[in-house]
């Protein structure tokens, strides 16, 4: 599988101590609320179960699946809903915890929902956002490392639902 990757963008280790990082600058902001960790399947899985453990806090987790890529290497352009959230979000810090922002149209598309269900608070944590333009107001409040506008997979991100399982960011060949 590895015979797929041209190159290593970030390390294991990297990605470990970002996560570490991560996890306690969200302790001390999310102290005493009410934290819902909203993963976006299937990339966010990884990223979202060792930021869970970096967060020495209460909290519960929660899943949306939505589509915009397929089995290509550019987004479609459009979202859909594979699978909604099982809890509630009435009142909630939610955070949406993804693996990538590339276009932000996955990500705008899950904000104007979720905001629509009365949270308190609704921030987004991505481990990679991409480099390059995306439309106003779509940011990340926290993110793990910004990179060029190459398509990476590894730790959660996948070609063809496969590499998810690279310990590290690579690089795919052509």
């Amino acid at each position: 599988m590895e015979g797929g990757i041209e190159r290593v963008m970030i390390s294991e280790a990297e990605i470990e101590n970002r996560v570490r990082e991560l996890g306690e600058q969200l302790r001390q902001e999310y102290a005493g609320k009410n934290l819902l960790l909203l993963g976006v399947l299937k990339g966010a899985v990884v990223f979202l179960v060792d930021l869970a453990r970096a967060i020495d806090l209460p909290l519960q987790i929660d899943f949306m699946a939505v589509s915009s890529y397929g089995a290509s290497t550019e987004s479609s352009g459009v979202v859909r809903i594979l699978k909604d959230l099982d809890t509630a979000v009435d009142g909630r810090d939610i955070l949406v915890v993804e693996d990538i922002i590339d276009t932000g149209l996955t990500l705008r598309y899950i904000m104007e929902n979720l905001s629509m269900r009365n949270p308190a608070s609704i921030k987004v944590c991505a481990l990679l956002v991409k480099e390059k333009g995306r439309p106003e107001g779509i940011k990340a409040d926290y993110v793990g490392f910004q990179i060029p506008d190459e398509f990476v997979v590894g730790y959660g991100l996948d070609y063809a639902d496969i590499y998810r399982n690279l310990p590290y960011i690579g690089i795919l060949k052509q």
